[in-house]
């Protein structure tokens, strides 16, 4: 079955960095767009990065451009997200998710994805 595993998530201080990847596994990873999301306490679940099958596009929320890169590696079945300068409002369970590549998709939506991992807690101390 697919399987999407994230890890790297932690502490970190305001301005620290971070490095989050995904692992995944039962699906052809090089036909499906990647997204990165995160939720905080009480809220809804919310876009953060995203990269089509190739590496050929990617996408960011307006909060963390400039400041996380999303990047995937298809020969180790992998997507990362580098996170730079981070904040404490960065602080949230973080979630891979894996969508068929279609050539026009709604990357912002979650609906999009197919299949989520299991999220990784990052927390930002001020």
């Amino acid at each position: 079955q697919v399987q999407l595993v994230e890890s790297g998530g932690g502490l970190a201080q305001a301005g620290g960095s971070l490095r989050l990847s995904c692992a995944a596994s039962g699906l052809t990873f090089s036909s499906y767009a990647m997204g990165w999301f995160r939720q905080a306490p009480g809220k809804e679940r919310d876009f953060i990065a995203a990269i089509t099958r190739d590496s050929g596009r990617t996408y960011y929320a307006d909060s963390v451009k400039g400041r996380f890169t999303i990047s995937r590696d298809n020969a180790k079945n992998t997507v990362y997200l580098q996170m730079n300068s981070l904040k404490p409002e960065d602080t949230a369970v973080y979630y891979c998710a894996a969508a068929p590549q279609r050539y026009r998709m709604g990357y912002f939506n979650p609906s999009e994805y197919d299949y989520w991992g299991q999220g990784t807690q990052v927390t930002v101390s001020s």
